[in-house]
């Protein structure tokens, strides 16, 4: 049996006061912990008084120079937006969480916040295992990035997976570990010309989406880069 672990990821957070909010409701819902994906505020004054005794979960808070990096270790990365469509591999309400938390039968899931003001790039929401959207109003979409983390939580543990839930058969990969493949795979489609268009980073994306838009098993992985492999020596034989 495994218990189901959650990471809190802001990127480019501006303002310290959510900091403090946020690590007090990373306490009250048991989270991992907090990551920040530079370049990002520090925690002040303010901060510290709004975590209303979460002040070990600010010290403790971990810097990234990427999103890549700041979930490298995590099977299962859900984006969060207030925007529709933008081409994403799989949309959740917040209502379908709980239901792919279960699919998802994993220990351990990271939920990414974008900043207020721009919300998440889109290299960042291709990086995603799926994009959860906020039922916001389409006038006023934006959330303070605290409120987002209080909403996303509370349906996540008030309704996700229960304790008892048994632990997959195989386990997931790590996104360090897809990304790594996906590398590969980059590598594998510069060879054969398949960027011969211009447009390697859009394709790029799109082919992210495409593999990467749900959780995989190290063997799924194994293959993807067996595959890759197995094209990139092909071609070296035959122009040697």
């Amino acid at each position: 049996m495994e218990t189901q672990q959650f990471f809190l990821v802001l990127a480019r957070p501006q303002n310290p006061s959510n900091l403090g909010s946020t690590a007090r409701l990373a306490r009250n819902f048991g989270i991992g912990g907090i990551r920040i994906v530079e370049p990002g505020v520090s925690p002040d004054e303010d901060s510290s008084r709004l975590a209303a005794g979460a002040d070990d979960l600010l010290s403790s808070i971990k810097r990234f120079p990427d999103l890549a990096t700041a979930v490298a270790d995590v099977p299962v990365v859900v984006a969060t937006s207030s925007l529709r469509g933008r081409g994403r591999t799989r949309s959740l309400t917040l209502s379908e969480l709980p239901g792919f938390l279960g699919e998802a039968a994993t220990g351990s899931t990271a939920f990414v916040f974008g900043p207020e003001q721009s919300g998440l790039t889109e290299d960042e929401l291709a990086r995603a295992s799926a994009c959860l959207r906020l039922p916001t109003e389409p006038g006023f979409p934006t959330m303070n990035v605290s409120h987002a983390v209080g909403a996303v939580l509370a349906v996540a543990r008030g309704f996700g997976p229960t304790p008892d839930r048994p632990s997959p058969e195989e386990p997931p990969a790590p996104s360090g570990q897809i990304e790594a493949a996906l590398a590969h795979w980059d590598r594998a489609l510069e060879a054969i010309d398949f960027y011969d268009t211009g447009h390697r980073d859009r394709s790029l994306r799109d082919w992210r989406r495409l593999v990467a838009g749900r959780p995989l098993t190290l063997r799924e992985v194994a293959i993807l880069r067996g595959v890759a492999n197995r094209i990139l020596v092909t071609l070296k034989r035959q122009d040697s």
